[in-house]
């Protein structure tokens, strides 16, 4: 990936999270891409990933996520990030607490990342 297809692909996925969107977060990581989370394990392929930001859309319905400037080295990629949500539904075995917190942390995509192409998939 150049540079230029970094870039759209984080404005892509910026415009996704801003719309709560799963489907276009899940459409910017390839087929048989991988995720590893804290908060959702390991997660491969593009349909368990769907299933996540589904299962985050649910648990946390007013999930935001603000990026800050990207750190980019070639083809790898590192975002610091800060997302706020209310705790809704259940989540690692402790039911909805209705409570907002939020959480800061880095997005890293290696080089062999499981992001597709900014110009599709």
């Amino acid at each position: 990936m150049t540079r230029e297809d970094i870039l759209t692909l984080f404005a892509r996925r910026e415009r996704a999270w801003a719309n709560r969107d799963p489907e276009a977060l899940a459409a910017s990581h390839t087929e048989h891409g991988t995720v590893h989370s804290p908060m959702f394990a390991t997660v491969r392929g593009r349909k368990d990933i769907l299933a996540a930001y589904r299962s985050l859309s649910r648990i946390f319905p007013d999930w935001t996520f603000k990026g800050e400037s990207l750190v980019i080295d070639g083809d790898r990629v590192a975002q610091s990030f800060t997302a706020q949500a209310t705790h809704a539904g259940e989540f690692m075995g402790l039911a909805g607490t209705g409570r907002r917190f939020a959480i800061q942390g880095v997005l890293v995509i290696p080089k062999e990342n499981s992001c597709a192409a900014a110009t599709g998939v």
